[in-house]
């Protein structure tokens, strides 16, 4: 296994060596994902498998954990989203390539060249990863809290004064 992750790999020569990278990247190297942390500091593991499945199919296992600073849209306070992803993604030359992947395969189009950014995939999973509104576990309102215990104040019924004027 190698450690860190170069800039640039060809994928297809990952493939065929069954190449495989283990290390930490900073979360500061992630450029699309900083907007959507509270801030960049830490860091997450990742491991990157390359290889070819029992039909032949190239693919490169990504693992992926760590934890994120999220800002929580109830307190407006700043916690740890921690993140597990597990990811097997089918290398595919061509979009029409896709509808033969096996199932639990995500597709990877990969470019004409084969060069492909190691990190970018990381970072595309974590992004996916991220909840689409981040709450601290333990923010969610008490049961029986005021909000729950105030009943619906009952709103007259708009119609009710059409009764009066029914005709008998």
């Amino acid at each position: 296994m190698l450690h860190g992750l170069p800039d640039q790999i060809d994928v297809w020569r990952a493939v065929s060596g069954r190449y495989a990278y283990a290390g930490t990247l900073a979360l500061t190297a992630f450029t699309r994902l900083r907007d959507s942390l509270a801030q960049a500091d830490g860091q997450v593991e990742f491991e990157l498998e390359f290889g070819n499945d029992d039909l032949g199919q190239a693919f490169v296992e990504l693992y992926v954990h760590g934890a994120l600073p999220l800002v929580c849209q109830r307190s407006l306070e700043v916690y740890r989203q921690p993140v597990a992803v597990r990811q097997r993604l089918g290398l595919i030359r061509r979009e029409d390539e896709e509808a033969g992947l096996p199932p639990g395969y995500e597709p990877c189009l990969v470019p004409g060249d084969g060069m492909v950014a190691p990190a970018d995939l990381v970072e595309d999973e974590l992004i996916l990863a991220l909840p689409l509104v981040p709450a601290r576990p333990g923010s969610e309102p008490a049961a029986g809290s005021d909000a729950e215990e105030q009943p619906e104040s009952r709103r007259e019924n708009p119609f009710a004064a059409l009764k009066s004027l029914k005709v008998q």
